[in-house]
């Protein structure tokens, strides 16, 4: 299971049917670029140590904007690693 960090991102993402910028994810998650930018480059595509990420999502600078897509790998993925509530 993904943490809560990875989670939220993914939330946030998938609230929005377009890109959403680096800057209004930051301030939806109450967090800095340098930061998110770190967890962003970890849910993509990138290969890191060898091993090929998740596609979770794409960054991408569209018009000097860093934009945020959720790829459709996190869209199903999403659901999979909320935490169940604590209810059920």
């Amino acid at each position: 299971m993904a943490d809560a960090f990875t989670v939220a991102i993914l939330q946030a993402l998938a609230e929005s049917s377009e890109p959403v910028s680096l800057p209004r994810l930051g301030k939806r998650l109450g967090l800095g670029a340098s930061v998110l930018l770190r967890r962003l480059h970890l849910m993509s595509e990138a290969t890191i140590g060898g091993q090929p990420g998740p596609d979770w999502l794409r960054v991408e600078s569209l018009d000097g904007r860093w934009m945020v897509h959720l790829t459709e790998a996190g869209r199903r993925t999403l659901p999979s690693l909320k935490e169940p509530d604590a209810d059920t």
